[in-house]
């Protein structure tokens, strides 16, 4: 099958748009009791040059819904998104096999919708909706309401943040108009996007959470944009064992991309992601973890 996610952009660091795709999926063959009764299937166009896709990658296993299979965390997990008649967005949560089915903490997804092509994002938020048989407090599907200008088009959904156990991830994917979608591409995670100039300023000089005086003082008493000026960010979707990570993209970290928070040292993939990390660390300081908790396993 066929991943259909779009890599976003990193900036004006990587100097143009990367894309991500999710997976395209062959008709449904796995029945499950609260699979929706009516839904409106967006399979992925096949891809053409069989080159494209190396031996040894990753292969989906058909979804049960008839939606698009995602990769979450560089397929540690995977969700399965379902467009329904009628507007219904549902996306139901799966293990590395993509057979399983997998209870996260209750949580509300908050994210946004774009059609292909606009640079107009939308909000758009998907609920819990606890499947039969999962636990109190957790749930394996999530669904929400699609604004009805979006319904039936070609659109790009993503959501910040999802967490699973004590990590928390990105998500992206993206529908196909009338039966069709991206083709594949090897690269399968989100990058964030810059923050403007005013809001990099109070972001990285005013101490807050986790990110304390000290650490501004230690980083230069810059901001990121300033202090990696003219270096050039490469995305490494492959980290080995052993190799540290960045914390937001789960991409191979770069050591010339360090910032200092809480008195420790964290490496990223690019400056964007230190963005978020610092910001992170001020609004939501109980979530960051010790620099080496961001290794690969």
């Amino acid at each position: 099958m066929v991943l259909l996610w779009r890599l976003l952009v990193c900036s004006a660091w990587l100097g143009s748009l990367v894309v991500a795709t999710g997976c395209n999926n062959a008709a449904p063959t796995v029945t499950q009791p609260d699979a929706p009764k009516t839904i409106a299937r967006i399979p992925g166009k096949p891809t053409a040059n069989p080159a494209a896709h190396p031996a040894d990658e990753h292969a989906h296993q058909p979804s049960a819904h008839g939606g698009l299979i995602v990769p979450i965390g560089n397929d540690r997990y995977h969700a399965e998104a379902v467009f329904e008649v009628g507007g219904t967005l549902r996306l139901y949560i799966l293990g590395q096999d993509e057979t399983t089915v997998k209870e996260i903490d209750e949580q509300t997804l908050e994210g946004h919708i774009k059609r292909s092509g606009s640079s107009l994002w939308v909000p758009l938020s998907l609920k819990p909706a606890p499947q039969s048989g999962d636990l109190k407090g957790k749930t394996s599907q999530f669904t929400g309401r699609v604004p009805s200008e979006f319904v039936g088009q070609h659109v790009i959904v993503k959501f910040a943040s999802i967490r699973i156990g004590k990590e928390r991830f990105r998500i992206a994917f993206e529908s196909g108009a009338h039966d069709e979608a991206e083709p594949h591409r090897e690269e399968h995670t989100t990058m964030p996007t810059k923050v403007t100039q005013s809001d990099e300023q109070k972001l990285y000089l005013t101490p807050g959470g986790k990110y304390t005086e000290t650490d501004i003082k230690s980083n230069g008493n810059v901001v990121a944009s300033d202090k990696f000026k003219g270096l050039r960010a490469n995305h490494d979707l492959k980290p080995k064992a052993g190799d540290r990570i960045c914390p937001i993209t789960l991409t191979l970290a770069n050591p010339q991309f360090s910032w200092i928070i809480d008195g420790k040292t964290y490496q990223f993939c690019c400056p964007p992601c230190v963005d978020e990390f610092v910001a992170l660390s001020k609004e939501k300081p109980t979530e960051i973890q010790s620099p080496e908790f961001y290794t690969q396993k």
